[in-house]
């Protein structure tokens, strides 16, 4: 997938008459990329659709219209696209109570590189994490982490060609799968690969 560029961007003023729309738009194609894996972590995996989208966003809550402030945000965005070779996604572990969270993020460290992806008989790839910064500390880790699944040539082949998928976390805390991945969403990520 190419990265985002200047002329790919709508003004402000654009972006505000088309906003409603797109965005519904923009949301229908997240359904087949949102995955909930256990009762704690939901996995968004992102692709030019769905940056373009963060990126108009951001630019209209922040009022950003100078092209060094745009630069800023396509720098800052284009990394999480996909480039063919590899997956890529938002972690978000997502408990509502604010004492069970700050619990569960203690006895999370490290889980954002516990989370795997398998295709057919290869073996799991694990999560490259946070490659912008580090989020987690020895006593907690982040609620938010960015995840790049860099596939091997066979694994890249076994996805593509549709075999079985799935996706997990092998963490002592949090072991949790979804085997096999829905095929609308399996459908949808073999889309990323060239």
């Amino acid at each position: 997938m190419s990265f985002i560029e200047f002329a790919d961007l709508m003004t402000l003023e654009k972006y505000d008459e088309v906003r409603f729309s797109f965005r519904k738009e923009v949301m229908v194609h997240k359904r087949n990329r949102q995955i909930d894996i256990g009762p704690d972590i939901i996995l968004c995996f992102e692709d030019r659709t769905t940056i373009l989208y963060q990126i108009q966003e951001m630019l209209r809550t922040e009022r950003i219209f100078e092209g060094q402030g745009i630069q800023e945000e396509l720098d800052a965005y284009n990394p999480l696209i996909p480039d063919g070779s590899n997956l890529k996604a938002t972690m978000m572990i997502q408990i509502p109570d604010v004492e069970a969270r700050r619990a569960a993020l203690m006895r999370l460290v490290g889980i954002e590189g516990s989370c795997w992806v398998k295709a057919g008989d290869e073996a799991p790839v694990f999560a490259v994490a946070d490659e912008d910064i580090d989020r987690t500390t020895t006593l907690k880790t982040s609620a938010v982490h960015f995840l790049r699944f860099q596939l091997s040539k066979a694994m890249h082949g076994a996805l593509k060609n549709g075999k079985n998928f799935s996706i997990g976390f092998d963490h002592l805390e949090y072991q949790h799968c979804l085997d096999p991945v829905p095929r609308e969403i399996a459908d949808s990520l073999r889309n990323d690969l060239i």
